[in-house]
């Protein structure tokens, strides 16, 4: 089984459940690889959260699209 590192975890910690819902598949997905970083995109009504090589493995970073 998976387990999100301290940091992912941190950063889910104080979050909705259904924000949780989107973003930790991608999470779980960061972690299993241990390649890349999270970037999530805040919009005014949803979230997005994708793989971003540019960003370090363990690292989430949100954009304002």
């Amino acid at each position: 089984m998976i387990t999100l590192p301290a940091s992912y975890q941190e950063y889910l910690a104080d979050k909705s459940e259904s924000f949780i819902n989107t973003v930790r598949p991608i999470l779980m997905q960061s972690a299993a690889d241990k390649s890349h970083g999270v970037r999530v995109v805040v919009h005014p009504h949803d979230h997005q959260a994708h793989l971003d090589d540019s960003i370090p493995f363990g690292t989430v970073v949100e954009d304002i699209d």
